[in-house]
């Protein structure tokens, strides 16, 4: 009982520090625009985790990073493309500041990450990336977790929401809600639309393969400074993360996600059950809140167009100061206070 009360005592004065740290962007609840004041640039102040672990989980030996107290609740911080984790430098010690254990894995095709047998298919479907999670709490002995994420990861910490509650006691979600299916990527957009997916169109044919191949870390920077126009990033922060897209499965895992969205390439047989129920777009009833920065060059929907699938408690919030689409990155007392927040609902 002792350690209960404790660690609840670590964990409201870690949120009042967070609180404190917050008082300069000013979130308030509600499901309007937000204001973050934080000047962008000033994030940064960590260079890299204080320990790398890996551990066997599902197909995957997994890498990740881990910060704060064994015991702490845990939250499970998911990266996209072309990030890593990285973009968590600087939220994972907020949080185990605030008492929390926060979990930070490679997705399969970065970094440490690597699957067990060869004869894995390499698959980037969507089903598949929440499974590698839900393998990795397994692997960890974690029953419940918040999961927080963005790009690639906000859909993983969707789907997970979605489909399996019982493991997700609360979301954050930057860009809302991202469960997609094949047949929905078979719908037109209109030109201009379109014309902000071109990367996906161009991953689609074998030059693409190959460029992306040659080209990944200056296809991966031009990314980031379409998707974060107002983030002034310099070389040594894109380089730490460039490393990652080395892992020996990266461009297959990269080119089959996009492809798989178009239907230009199956998934396996064995995910069809979980993909059908995906593509009826299942309703979110875990507490949520959804972030955006204000000044995100990549693709995403209008938060009016997901509001309604979150019908537990949910509240939006736009992060003002030229935030652009990797938020944790470059607004991390932000998105560290939507987890201590979304916790408390």
């Amino acid at each position: 009982m002792s350690e209960e009360i404790n660690h609840e005592r670590r964990r409201l004065l870690g949120s009042a520090v967070l609180t404190i740290a917050a008082a300069e962007f000013a979130v308030i609840e509600t499901a309007d625009a937000q204001s973050n004041t934080m000047n962008p640039t000033e994030a940064g102040t960590n260079r890299s985790f204080s320990s790398l672990k890996q551990i066997d989980a599902g197909v995957l030996n997994i890498g990740y990073a881990e910060a704060g107290p064994a015991n702490g609740p845990v939250v499970v911080l998911l990266h996209g493309w072309p990030y890593d984790i990285y973009s968590f430098v600087d939220v994972a010690p907020l949080l185990a500041s605030a008492g929390y254990r926060a979990v930070v894995p490679y997705v399969r095709g970065y970094g440490t990450t690597r699957f067990l047998s060869s004869g894995t298919s390499r698959n980037g479907q969507q089903a598949v990336l929440a499974l590698d999670t839900i393998a990795l709490m397994d692997a960890l002995k974690i029953e419940k977790a918040t999961l927080a994420g963005f790009d690639w990861g906000a859909r993983t910490a969707n789907i997970i929401a979605a489909l399996w509650p019982e493991r997700c006691k609360a979301l954050v979600s930057v860009s809302g809600y991202l469960i997609g299916s094949q047949e929905a990527g078979t719908i037109p957009l209109p030109p201009r639309a379109e014309l902000e997916w071109w990367y996906q169109y161009y991953f689609a044919t074998e030059r693409g393969r190959a460029g992306y191949d040659k080209y990944r870390h200056d296809f991966a920077k031009l990314i980031w400074q379409i998707a974060s126009p107002k983030w002034n990033f310099d070389d040594a922060t894109f380089d730490r993360t460039a490393a990652s897209f080395n892992n020996p499965d990266h461009v297959s895992i990269v080119i089959h996600n996009y492809r798989w969205r178009l239907g230009l390439a199956e998934g396996e047989a064995k995910y069809d059950d979980l993909e059908k129920r995906l593509a009826g777009a299942p309703l979110i009833t875990v507490p949520t809140i959804t972030l955006e920065g204000d000044a995100n060059g990549a693709p995403h929907p209008d938060a009016s167009s997901y509001a309604k699938k979150f019908s537990g408690r949910y509240s939006h919030r736009v992060i003002t100061g030229g935030i652009g689409h990797n938020l944790p990155q470059e607004a991390p007392q932000a998105f560290a206070q939507a987890v201590v927040d979304v916790n408390g609902y």
